[in-house]
């Protein structure tokens, strides 16, 4: 049996600006945007190097959804990004202008930071320590 996480669903207000901020800013790759009429769009980007899980850019429908743009998870941190080298990573995101929440902490796990994206969703950048097995 295989199973994985394909897609996380992230709630924008504007499929353009969040295509621009993945990929100008976080150099995702965008995987796919298909029209799906009616205003909605298909959008995928995803980290480069990924093989599995990608975001699904999804425009609010209504005033409920909108309610949730930038905090879905409540204000805690809902997206991990790892990489191979968190300070090329975390000084090329400083540079680009996104926030930092929370500073670079070495931790048992890794190395990490908080930051937040164009809507104020927060995430790790994550540089796992990794095991000697």
């Amino acid at each position: 049996m295989k199973q994985f996480i394909a897609r996380i669903a992230v709630v924008v207000d504007d499929y353009d600006k969040a295509i621009e901020f993945y990929t100008k800013k976080m150099d995702f790759l965008l995987i796919e945007d298909t029209d799906l009429d009616e205003g909605k769009r298909w959008v995928i980007v995803a980290p480069q190097g990924s093989n599995e899980c990608a975001l699904v850019l999804a425009k609010a429908d209504g005033d409920e959804q909108a309610s949730r743009v930038g905090n879905q998870t409540g204000g805690r941190v809902f997206l991990f990004l790892y990489t191979d080298n968190f300070w090329r990573d975390y000084y090329k995101m400083v540079e680009r202008g996104i926030k930092f929440s929370r500073e670079p902490e070495k931790k048992p796990y890794g190395m990490v930071a908080v930051f937040k994206d164009l809507y104020g969703n927060m995430w790790d950048l994550l540089e796992p320590i990794e095991s000697e097995e």
